[in-house]
């Protein structure tokens, strides 16, 4: 099996000549956007990164274009972080890719089953296209206490694959930590008194966030389905009784249910991308849509 995907990557490059690395900076790649901006504020200047999830797709179905697996062949460095895709394709891209180091950057991080109590009064246990083979929940980008942990061993790659510059990585790695303690203040002093609260997400991508602050995300998406009309239902009955106005989309994913739940209570669809490439800005608008909508 080694030898066919050696030779599938070995043409890949010659149907491929050239690279997209601009060769500055070690050759990395990340599974989705948010991590590249993880990446760049400790490399800085010294990481070239490519993104595996182009803007748009879904962790949760995508397929490795030819290019990609092509450029995977110079990178040095694949910091995964335990999204779906990856159940299926790392091994592979690791088997094809012998000098490739790939780094879990989810490795320590003790991960909750995306069905857990997300709504008892409602239905029963939900779950998502996003939801891991194990179950549980890998939207651990959208805690910063979480992409704190993620920081560091991002940090501790980079300064053992290039330990001249280990001080560098080090200062940056500080200097983002802090910066994410700084964001975390801020949405603790936002969500203040809202303890308890309940907002509803058509695909419940933001369970470590809602968690963080208090928080309870109600999802429309069930078993990663389209509800049917006794669950719609139940959801519509829901919102009504906790006075939920709003429903938080993704452009991943179709809105028709959200539109439907949306219209049933009087209320809107508004946009909160958990795939956002500036991380820390958008944590600060999702904050202020679901504050918005907690009333």
């Amino acid at each position: 099996m080694r030898t066919l995907l050696n030779i599938i990557t070995f043409l890949l490059l010659l149907a491929w000549p050239g690279s997209g690395w601009s060769g500055n900076g070690i050759p990395v790649f990340v599974s989705i956007v948010p991590q590249k901006y993880f990446v760049q504020q400790i490399g800085a200047g010294r990481v070239d990164v490519h993104v595996m999830v182009r803007p748009g797709a879904s962790p949760a179905t995508y397929e490795p274009k030819p290019r990609q697996m092509a450029d995977l062949a110079r990178a040095r460095l694949f910091f995964a972080i335990g999204v779906p895709f990856e159940d299926r394709w790392l091994d592979k891209i690791a088997a094809a890719n012998p000098n490739l180091k790939v780094i879990h950057t989810d490795a320590g991080i003790e991960k909750h089953p995306i069905s857990d109590h997300l709504h008892e009064k409602a239905t029963e246990a939900h779950g998502a296209t996003h939801v891991a083979h194990d179950g549980f929940d890998p939207h651990i980008w959208l805690a910063p206490d979480l992409v704190e942990h993620q920081a560091r061993s991002i940090s501790a790659a980079l300064q053992q694959i290039d330990p001249s510059h280990a001080t560098v990585y080090e200062t940056n790695f500080q200097r983002f930590a802090a910066q994410i303690d700084t964001l975390d203040a801020e949405l603790n002093q936002a969500f203040a008194g809202k303890q308890g609260r309940r907002f509803m997400v058509f695909h419940p991508s933001w369970g470590y966030f809602a968690r963080a602050y208090g928080l309870t995300q109600v999802p429309v998406e069930i078993d990663g389905k389209t509800p049917k009309p006794a669950q719609l239902k139940q959801l519509i009955e829901l919102a009504k009784a906790e006075d939920i106005r709003i429903i938080f989309v993704q452009p991943q994913f179709s809105t028709k249910s959200a539109n439907l739940v949306a219209k049933a209570i009087g209320g809107d669809v508004v946009a909160a991308d958990p795939l956002a490439a500036d991380w820390p800005g958008n944590l600060r608008r999702v904050a202020d849509q679901f504050k918005a909508a907690l009333r």
